[in-house]
């Protein structure tokens, strides 16, 4: 790429020309270490019994999912903001709610959609590190962004190294589930039945299960039981049912409780909370319930959360328990994301490898104008966090991938930001910096520990690729879910920038796939493309009118897209039977006689009427009539800016 080879080319010249010239104490445990809550000892019953729920009708979900709004992140100016940082995130919810939404016929809620999620949902083949310390590898690369060839995109790969599951250590699992009312449903309960019977499908005679419900009270169904007893886990799974409305916050306290009386020393404990939604009696000071969590972290106790069903997901909570828990947050729309999340990436989601993991770049203004990170907006940290101990941040398990996309602007691009006419010039840069793109640190703790460890290295401008073919698969890929998922959040930075472009990207992209992951990416990415081009042309133009230069009939590339988009509207509402006729009313300015305008209007009608034509239009259903200078939009002055809102044909519809 000719613009990419000369951005480099400058950037490295400045470079070279300048190397020559120069957290609070800690909260009273809500739950003692062994003694457990008068409610919980009250609804604890024995293994084999059974836990009947009150409620004798189920309590029907509404449309009440929750979503947190984010921004998009800014563009920013590297001379004025050259350092980014941020948390990892491995979560994946995002992706496979969308998923489930777009099957459902439906766009997603912008605020639905976190794009680092989407990208991290799919696994990518970086080289694993070759030993436990540091914990996982590094990758970098940078190829010209599809949606815009003037601009490079720099991807960062962080892959944690993979653990047999022979050689895991014992797990100690506390299921909390979500029994109430609006669970009474097959993708709801009767999914999540299915998903914890093929975890403990993979679980030994070391593991510990314990099975805590709760609804309007909570109880133990199951108390811990060894991994290999599997026809008593089954059998307590089985008797599930649902009724009464959700006290989850009573639930997470019993749970802990639980977790803490089998807990394994040097082993996994966890709890997995599986729900359809947010807790609406008893303890719904959601800041309480986070804080709780927050604080039994500290004793070695994870909180993953799982996200079933439609209708009342409250998906803020269920990310921000599983952040302050350490865990993770997953969400289960089919019984093959179930396998996927338990079962295939089962160590990857219970083994942590390395916590409190913090990414942080610093561009060089010498070579990037400007840059804007690609999603993690839930997860930017402030520059002096990073080498903050006590600032939290995410985990990776053993196996994990996290990759993480910036969008550049080298020197001497094109940005979307005019530069200060008074800006200070940047300091000069050392011999040892010439070449440079960019600094890059991480930062991580081991699983038991509390100081971090710090990694760096610089990424260079000569490793930028040219050409965007020149890439590796999974930059392609991991490209195409990008451009997904910021064109389902209203492509604020993707230009023209198609679905089908994207498609075709990530074509070039699926490598083996063998689980056909990738395959389903560019099904549901048709899927969306269908919806929003029936959204559309569901919705009338705003103003459906086409704009003339003076004293002429010819329609410039503006007119005809415009023209395009209202004959695919026209069409598709007269095939709903809602729409039958167009009408094209020229209009002129008042320069010129008004026979001669009359004239020319009816040119302009007629002109538009044949661009409809063209577009598939039957032209019996097309009126042309002329106006002339009797109906102006503007009156106030016969200057060009006012007659210019004049010379224009209205299009309206007749149904």
């Amino acid at each position: 790429m000719k613009n990419i080879q000369q951005f480099v080319w400058i950037a490295a010249l400045s470079l070279a020309a300048l190397a020559v010239s120069a957290c609070q104490h800690k909260a009273a445990e809500v739950v003692g270490m062994g003694e457990m809550p008068a409610s919980a000892r009250v609804m604890s019953v024995g293994p084999q019994a059974k836990m009947m729920m009150a409620a004798s009708t189920p309590e029907y979900a509404q449309d009440r999912e929750s979503y947190a709004h984010q921004d998009e992140n800014p563009v920013k100016i590297t001379s004025e903001t050259p350092v980014s940082t941020f948390s990892v995130d491995v979560d994946t919810a995002s992706y496979s709610n969308v998923r489930r939404i777009l099957n459902q016929g439906q766009l997603p809620p912008r605020d639905a959609v976190r794009v680092e999620e989407m990208i991290n949902y799919f696994s990518y083949n970086y080289t694993p590190p070759k030993t436990v310390e540091p914990p996982f590898s590094i990758t970098t690369e940078m190829a010209p962004a599809p949606w815009n060839k003037g601009r490079v995109l720099l991807q960062i790969g962080l892959q944690g190294y993979r653990v047999d599951r022979s050689a895991m250590p014992a797990a100690n699992l506390v299921f909390l589930v979500d029994v109430s009312g609006s669970m009474n449903s097959p993708d709801k309960l009767g999914l999540l039945k299915f998903a914890l019977k093929e975890l403990t499908g993979q679980l030994t005679g070391r593991d510990r299960v314990t099975i805590v419900v709760y609804a309007g009270a909570s109880g133990v169904v199951l108390e811990t039981t060894p991994g290999n007893q599997r026809e008593r886990i089954d059998a307590a799974l089985a008797q599930l049912s649902a009724g009464g409305s959700t006290n989850g916050g009573e639930g997470i306290q019993l749970a802990y409780a639980m977790a803490r009386a089998s807990y394994i020393p040097d082993g996994i404990n966890r709890i997995i909370l599986a729900t359809d939604g947010d807790f609406n009696v008893g303890t719904t000071d959601f800041e309480k319930l986070l804080n709780l969590v927050e604080e039994k972290r500290k004793s070695g106790i994870s909180l993953t959360t799982l996200g079933f069903g439609s209708g009342n997901i409250n998906d803020n909570l269920m990310e921000q328990l599983a952040d302050r828990g350490n865990g993770n947050y997953a969400y289960i729309d089919t019984p093959s994301e179930a396998r996927k999340v338990l079962v295939e990436q089962m160590g990857s989601n219970l083994l942590t490898i390395a916590k409190d993991v913090k990414i942080q770049v610093e561009f060089n203004p010498y070579a990037v104008a400007e840059y804007r990170l690609i999603g993690y907006e839930n997860r930017l940290l402030n520059r002096e966090d990073f080498n903050n101990d006590k600032v939290d941040a995410g985990e990776i398990g053993a196996g994990h991938s996290v990759t993480a996309l910036y969008e550049l602007t080298l020197k001497g691009g094109k940005g979307l930001i005019d530069p200060l006419r008074y800006a200070a010039a940047p300091k000069a840069a050392t011999a040892a910096r010439a070449g440079e793109l960019a600094f890059l640190r991480l930062r991580y703790k081991k699983p038991d520990a509390d100081e971090s460890g710090l990694i760096e290295q610089p990424i260079h401008l000569r490793d930028i690729q040219l050409n965007l073919k020149q890439s590796s698969d999974d930059f392609r890929f991991a490209a195409s879910v990008a451009a997904f998922g910021q064109m389902l959040r209203g492509g604020k930075y993707n230009g023209s920038y198609t679905y089908e472009e994207l498609i075709a990207l990530a074509g070039t992209a699926s490598g083996k796939d063998e689980s056909g992951y990738r395959h389903e990416f560019m099904q549901l990415a048709k899927t969306a493309a269908s919806l929003q081009n029936e959204k559309r042309l569901s919705e009338a133009p705003s103003d459906p009118a086409i704009y003339f230069h003076y004293d002429s009939s010819e329609i410039d590339a503006d007119g005809q897209q415009r023209l395009q988009e209202i004959a695919a509207y026209f069409l598709y509402q007269n095939r709903q039977g809602k729409l039958s006729r167009i009408r094209v009313a020229g209009n002129t300015g008042v320069k010129g006689s008004n026979e001669y305008n009359v004239l020319l209007a009816q040119r302009t009608a007629d002109a538009t009427k044949d661009v409809l034509i063209k577009q598939g239009v039957p032209a019996e259903d097309i009126e042309s009539v002329s106006f002339g200078e009797e109906l102006p939009r503007c009156t106030e002055n016969t200057g060009e800016a006012c007659q210019a809102q004049n010379r224009r044909v209205d299009i309206t519809f007749t149904e």
